[in-house]
């Protein structure tokens, strides 16, 4: 199991500024942006389809320093009712696939999306609860008219280009637990699995290590990312919080980089549920923590996971 991270969290930073910190860290590999939510500060997605130079360029960038490419995120909603935002993430979700091909990554990372409540929707919808009886309808319209067929149609073309479909499971849109992960997998392919973030799972009160013996062989990445949940304030106003992130004092939680919201036991599990399943991949690290710097939390984030990832080949034991 090697340790990355997402390079967003390094935006101020160039590109080869940006390896080399990397590279001094002691880490592994690197997850880059391609575009819609988190933006694309170290990928030029179109320059980079269009030039085999440019690609050779880029991958020679990362292996001079030992670094590997762990998959190629576009994070957003291609699903959003707004034909123009829709359409936007469409089209960076499509090159990304075909970056991701000619670049020899087999994961790209994406949200799952959120549609509205009808077809003259403006806004996403993201149904929590099943009363009223038009929240079940709703969800009803969503999956069989939206979600899967767009993702069916989205999971055929990235399979002819030998790409896995990693969707972060993150409240807000359809695919948030592993529940609904594994729904949207049935429907389209086994080429639709997860980008396991547990920082969206703990708030929910889902216990990551269990979710990953659920999920098994569909995990396809893996973000390491923290969450603390404030007993205090959770205990008048339960987790769900539309508070700013800024908020912190008030929250019922906020992002923490990792041990700052779960101990080495917590994720130890984390990762020895990973090794049961067969992962053995990267966890990539995303910082999202407002009471540190980027390079405190990042720094912070690498040495707890030296102690915590499992780097030796799973032995053979003398009983099997």
């Amino acid at each position: 199991m090697k340790i990355g991270v997402f390079t967003a969290l390094f935006a101020q930073k160039s590109f080869e500024e940006a390896l080399d910190f990397i590279c001094e860290c002691g880490l592994d590999a690197v997850e880059i942006g391609t575009g819609n939510y988190p933006g694309n500060p170290h990928c030029d997605l179109d320059g980079l389809l269009e030039s085999a130079a440019k690609r050779r360029e880029f991958l020679r960038a990362l292996e001079s320093r030992c670094l590997t490419l762990s998959a190629l995120s576009c994070h957003g909603n291609s699903l959003h009712p707004g034909k123009k935002m829709a359409a936007a993430h469409h089209e960076v979700h499509r090159k990304t696939v075909q970056l991701a091909q000619k670049l020899g990554v087999e994961v790209v990372i994406n949200f799952s999306g959120c549609p509205g409540d009808g077809e003259k929707a403006k806004s996403p919808n993201w149904v929590t609860c099943a009363w009223p009886p038009d929240f079940p309808e709703i969800l009803k319209w969503q999956w069989e008219e939206k979600v899967i067929p767009y993702w069916k149609t989205e999971a055929k073309y990235a399979k002819q280009r030998g790409i896995n479909l990693a969707f972060e499971m993150h409240p807000g849109f359809v695919v948030y637990n592993p529940e609904t992960l594994l729904k949207l997998r049935d429907a389209c392919g086994d080429n639709v699995g997860a980008n396991f973030d547990p920082s969206h799972l703990f708030w929910q009160g889902i216990n990551p290590a269990q979710a990953i013996l659920c999920l098994r062989d569909c995990i396809y990445h893996v973000h390491a990312k923290d969450v603390h949940v404030c007993p205090g304030n959770t205990g008048f106003n339960g987790v769900l919080d539309t508070k700013p992130y800024t908020d912190e004092v008030h929250r019922s939680w906020i992002f923490r980089t990792v041990g700052y919201g779960h101990d080495f036991s917590t994720w130890k599990d984390i990762v020895s549920a990973l090794r049961l399943v067969g992962y053995d991949h990267v966890l990539s690290i995303e910082h999202e923590d407002s009471l540190m710097s980027v390079e405190e939390g990042f720094k912070k984030a690498v040495a707890f996971l030296k102690d915590v990832v499992i780097r030796d080949p799973r032995p053979k034991v003398w009983w099997a």
